[in-house]
């Protein structure tokens, strides 16, 4: 249950801005006396006033309609959902209202800092709608209404209606290959009444980001990056070719696994892998299968989900635990009223949108997190991650409204993921998960990697297949009718997985991933899952670790505390390296020290697969 952050960008929420406003009349500066200022002078004054203007009505809409929002996703209701379109429509005729008025002035020619913030102002719109009236409406609606649709999605399966929860359930803990084929296609039919809607969403999005003078969506996504979308291309690219390798090495030990689990009818000894087998429903954490798949080493002599259990956690503590780790490098506390607005476990009295997620509603101290919590491993990890966005909500609240954002959208997502790296066995013995007796000896190492694998390594090549779909959907290039046939061909090429069976004609399986109706873009993820682990590295680093960075927790150091905090709290006042930079001491995103972390573990797969044929053989999706 991969999370996501409704604690974005102040206006990547999309949803979440401000009143339509009458647009200003472009200044006149052809023309100046000798007395007057300089027509620049005249040129930046104007465009301060307009900026100061256009991030209090920007602040005014978030408060406003983050409120109808956290309502529509903590009780769907017609009702909710009629409120939340409204609010999202308003929000977003102001967003390009605004980014329009933007254009009168040359970026090119204002002060630094001025022009950054014209250029989120104009490029932070997730999904934008063009000024033809009614569009922002017709958009708002579509949105509201995808979002609802998966958040009440359900499948009756043996004479029950299923919830996505229960559904995932049976994927993870079933071992028969027929149950999980007819629970992974039943989740699956849930989505193909998206398609069409979706398809429309995407034709007015892209006349609006065309309006704001990008050739498509999905460049316009791309220019949030501090560089073109051609050069961040290129950085997706060259990250993907330093992990690659690794990912290759543990989809061959899974398949080999799996083949010796089920036999060849059910999963081939080579080629790719049949995507339900994986212990998720999107096939993009294998942690889940980690019985298996596991090693033939010594692994911990205790299970966590089973000792949460023995120790007496419920929701609330999982929470506070998570809460203690960031108190023990020198955050104040969350404040009360965190614990008395959030939604920490699933209400029965009614329907709501179980995604996890972390929200700050007035951007200043009204954080929240929004989960339906069960006591297990996934989810204490998942605690840790939202509280990650809380924290660095909290941290950038005094930054000015546009900069009160991560470095770029997968700072925010790599900030719990770092922290959730020193979820340690001495972390859990520090807590009392643990006690010294059951602390895994060095031998218990390629165990304990491998069940990090299955969740961290697991994952990359799925973030790149969400949004590599999504962008050639944005720019035109898949039609709406290829729509599934080009998501499983990238999912073939970058995952090496195929579906149980083959999928019918009017199957929109993108649809069934929240970030696809969703609207949330996926590239932060894949760049999160390699920065974490740069993060971890320069984290133990600085505390002076000396051991394998796998073993390294930042617990309790204050020190470390200090210094990732000045890194949270500039938000996006600066560029992405700058941020990077003074934490990491590198300007560069690298992903090295996930090739480090996992190197004991590397050494291990190449051992066990060297009699395998590995590889998948999928053609190259142009």
């Amino acid at each position: 249950m991969l999370r996501l952050s409704l604690a974005t960008s102040a206006i990547a929420l999309t949803i979440a801005l401000a009143s339509c406003a009458a647009p200003k009349e472009a200044v006149d500066v052809t023309t100046t006396t000798l007395t007057e200022a300089p027509p620049e002078a005249d040129q930046v004054a104007d465009a301060t006033a307009f900026m100061a203007r256009a991030e209090q009505e920007l602040s005014d809409m978030s408060d406003e309609a983050s409120l109808v929002f956290w309502a529509q996703a903590t009780n769907i209701t017609d009702e909710t959902n009629a409120a939340a379109a409204e609010a999202g429509a308003k929000a977003t005729k102001l967003a390009v209202s605004l980014a329009n008025e933007s254009k009168q002035f040359d970026i090119d020619t204002l002060p630094p800092e001025l022009a950054r913030k014209m250029q989120r102002l104009r490029s932070g719109i997730t999904i934008p709608a063009p000024s033809t009236p009614g569009a922002a409406d017709e958009l708002s609606k579509i949105t509201t209404d995808l979002d609802a649709t998966y958040g009440t999605g359900k499948f009756n399966y043996k004479g029950k209606d299923l919830t996505l929860d229960e559904l995932s359930t049976i994927i993870e803990t079933s071992r028969d290959p027929e149950e999980l084929k007819a629970v992974w296609e039943g989740w699956r039919t849930v989505s193909p009444p998206m398609k069409a809607p979706y398809a429309r969403m995407v034709e007015i999005a892209n006349e609006g980001a065309q309006e704001l003078g990008y050739p498509s969506l999905d460049q316009m996504w791309l220019s949030n990056y501090d560089m073109a979308p051609e050069q961040m291309e290129q950085e997706v690219d060259r990250l993907w070719s330093q992990v690659e390798p690794l990912y290759e090495e543990l989809h061959c030990y899974t398949r080999m696994k799996l083949n010796e689990k089920y036999g060849d009818d059910v999963q081939p000894a080579t080629g790719p892998i049949r995507a339900d087998l994986l212990g998720n429903m999107w096939a993009q954490d294998w942690a889940a299968i980690y019985d298996v798949v596991k090693t033939d080493t010594p692994g911990p002599s205790y299970n966590l989900t089973t000792r949460l259990g023995e120790k007496g956690y419920d929701a609330i503590r999982m929470v506070k635990t998570g809460e203690a780790f960031f108190t023990s490098l020198g955050f104040a506390p969350l404040p009360e009223t965190f614990w008395e607005r959030s939604m920490i476990t699933r209400p029965e009295d009614r329907e709501v949108v179980c995604h996890a997620s972390a929200w700050d509603v007035d951007n200043m101290d009204d954080v929240r997190i929004k989960m339906c919590t069960e006591v297990n491993e996934e989810d204490f990890d998942t605690v840790h991650h939202e509280l990650g966005h809380n924290f660095y909500q909290r941290a950038y609240k005094d930054q000015d409204f546009l900069y009160k954002d991560g470095a770029h959208d997968g700072f925010h997502e790599a900030i719990g993921d770092f922290i959730g790296l020193s979820i340690t066995p001495e972390y859990l013995k520090q807590i009392g998960l643990i006690d010294e007796s059951e602390m895994p000896p060095a031998d218990a190492d390629t165990a304990l990697l491998l069940n990090v694998a299955l969740k961290k390594v697991a994952f990359l090549p799925f973030a790149l297949t969400v949004d590599g779909w999504r962008w050639d959907v944005l720019s035109g290039k898949t039609a709406p009718e290829d729509y599934n046939d080009a998501w499983w061909a990238k999912r073939l090429e970058l995952q090496g997985i195929v579906p149980p069976g083959e999928r019918p004609a009017g199957a929109f399986d993108p649809g069934a991933k929240y970030h696809i109706p969703g609207n949330t873009p996926y590239l932060r993820y894949f760049l999160s899952y390699v920065m974490q682990f740069q993060f971890h590295k320069a984290a133990c680093e600085q505390a002076g670790w000396e051991g394998p960075l796998h073993r390294c927790s930042i617990y309790n150091n204050k020190e470390v505390g200090q210094r990732f905090n000045a890194m949270m709290e500039m938000g996006a006042s600066k560029p992405w390296p700058d941020a990077l930079e003074s934490f990491t001491g590198t300007r560069e995103m690298d992903g090295s020290a996930i090739v480090e972390y996992f190197d004991p573990l590397m050494t291990y797969l190449k051992e066990e697969t060297k009699d395998q044929t590995c590889g998948w053989d999928a053609p190259a999706v142009e």
